[in-house]
């Protein structure tokens, strides 16, 4: 696949989860002239960076590409995934893997003591977009 931009690099900074999703949309936009395809691209990426924020640790990286026929988000963070440290379910957590399973075409998780890895991938389903 081709890289579609440099990989972002998001250190906890408050507004840097907002930028990426927006940053990976517009890269998305290079290959995709749907909106309502983009729209899904945008919220599938705040929900892998939210998770990735949420219960990753250290810098979270974000990369787009594709190889004409799909386009891929990465998401990757250094360390598994945090446990809840008061042990309690949240009712308005956990529903951004179901989102992601929902609206990509394929995605998967992969997870190691040091490193999360979050990825989807969509069809694109219309001609490139003007540029």
């Amino acid at each position: 696949m081709e890289e579609l931009g440099e990989q972002v690099a998001l250190h906890g900074g408050r507004d840097e989860g907002q930028a990426a999703r927006r940053t990976v949309r517009e890269r998305a936009a290079k290959v995709i002239s749907d909106a309502t395809v983009l729209d899904d691209i945008e919220l599938m990426s705040a929900e892998a960076i939210a998770n990735a924020v949420l219960h990753g640790s250290g810098v979270t990286r974000v990369s787009v590409s594709t190889d004409g026929h799909r386009v891929r988000v990465e998401v990757r963070d250094d360390g598994p995934g945090r446990a809840d440290l008061f042990g309690r379910g949240r009712i308005d957590h956990g529903r951004g893997l179901a989102v992601i399973d929902a609206l990509s075409t394929e995605w998967g998780l992969e997870q190691t003591p040091r490193q999360t890895h979050l990825w989807f991938e969509v069809d694109v389903q219309a001609g490139p977009a003007a540029i």
